[in-house]
C-alpha cells in the first residue's frame, strides 16, 4: 500500500498521516513513514519526543550524501539525474512505535521548477519508496506534488487530501486533483477534518463527490491537546483512532 497524503498546513494531514502508519505497524506491517512536508512534525506526531525530532537531520540537508550520491559539488554542477538511494530509506530512517521515518526534508528555493542536487535526490527517495513492493509506504506531504514524477505518482494507490468544512480547503481539493491529473492521477480521494457538526458534514458532501469522500474525522479536544504536549494522537485519542480505523478500511478496500 502507497499513500500520499497531502492538504494545506493545519488541516490535520500529519495526524491523518501517522494515525495510519501506526494502524498499519500494529497488523505487523513493515511501514516507512516518509515525512515530505517543510514544517516537518510527523515525528512527533508518531510519538517522538521533541528532542528527538529536533537531532533528525532531513535528507535534503545532507550535504556530503548529496554530494556522494548525486556527484554535485561547489566545483561540479553537473550531477546524476538518477542517483542510487535504495539504501537510504533503511540506512536513515528512525524507528519509532513500529514505524520507520524518513525526514525527507525541502528544497529552499526563492523560485519554482527547481531542478538541483537535492531535489533530484528527494525525488528519487520517492521513486524507491513506491518501489518498496512489500511495505506499506505513507508520504506526509504538503499540498504541492512537485517531488512525485509521472512514474512514481503513477504507481501510488491512495492520494488522499484532507480538508476542513471551507472554501478555501474545497479550493485546495481542487489545485491538487489538477496537479494530480497532470501526473496521470485521475482520483484523489478525500478526508474532511475538524468536523463539528452536521452542517459541517453537509457542506462536505455537497463539495466531494461520495465516491471520493473516505471519511470524516470530528473536531476532537483531544487531539488539539496532543499537539500542543508534542503528543501522538494515536496516544491519546482513541476517538480519533477509531474513526480513522474506518477510514483505513475504506482504503483497504479500494
Amino acid at each position: 500500500m502507497k499513500i500520499a497524503v497531502t492538504g494545506k498546513g493545519g488541516v490535520g494531514k500529519t495526524t491523518l498521516a501517522s494515525t495510519l502508519a501506526r494502524l498499519y505497524a500494529d497488523e505487523g506491517r513493515t511501514v516507512l513513514a516518509a515525512d515530505v512536508d517543510p514544517d516537518a512534525n510527523l515525528g512527533l506526531a508518531l510519538g517522538l519526543t521533541q528532542e528527538e525530532v529536533n537531532s533528525i537531520v532531513p535528507i535534503s540537508k545532507m550535504r556530503t550524501l548529496v554530494e556522494e550520491r548525486t556527484g554535485a559539488t561547489y566545483a561540479n554542477k553537473f550531477f546524476k539525474l538518477n542517483p542510487y538511494v535504495s539504501d537510504i530509506p533503511d540506512k536513515f530512517s528512525k524507528d519509532v512505535n513500529g514505524v520507520k521515518l524518513l525526514v525527507m526534508g525541502t528544497v529552499e528555493t526563492g523560485g519554482s521548477g527547481c531542478v538541483c542536487p537535492e531535489h533530484v535526490m528527494l525525488k528519487s527517495i520517492i521513486s524507491a519508496l513506491i518501489f518498496r513492493k512489500d511495505d506499506v509506504v505513507v508520504m506526509d506531504m504538503e499540498a504541492g506534488l512537485e517531488h512525485l514524477g509521472r512514474g512514481t505518482a503513477s504507481m501510488m494507490d491512495q492520494f488522499i487530501t484532507v480538508i476542513e468544512p471551507g472554501a478555501r480547503s474545497i479550493q485546495t481539493y481542487a489545485k491538487v486533483k489538477e496537479l494530480a491529473a497532470d501526473l496521470g492521477i485521475t482520483k484523489v480521494n478525500v478526508v474532511a477534518n475538524k468536523i463539528r457538526n452536521e452542517e459541517d458534514e453537509k457542506f462536505i458532501r455537497e463539495h466531494i463527490p461520495e465516491e471520493n469522500l473516505l471519511g470524516f474525522i470530528h473536531y476532537n479536544e483531544g487531539i488539539i491537546d496532543a499537539d500542543r504536549k508534542g503528543l501522538s494522537p494515536y496516544d491519546v485519542s482513541a476517538f480519533a483512532v477509531e474513526e480513522i480505523k474506518k477510514i483505513k478500511a475504506r482504503i483497504d478496500q479500494i
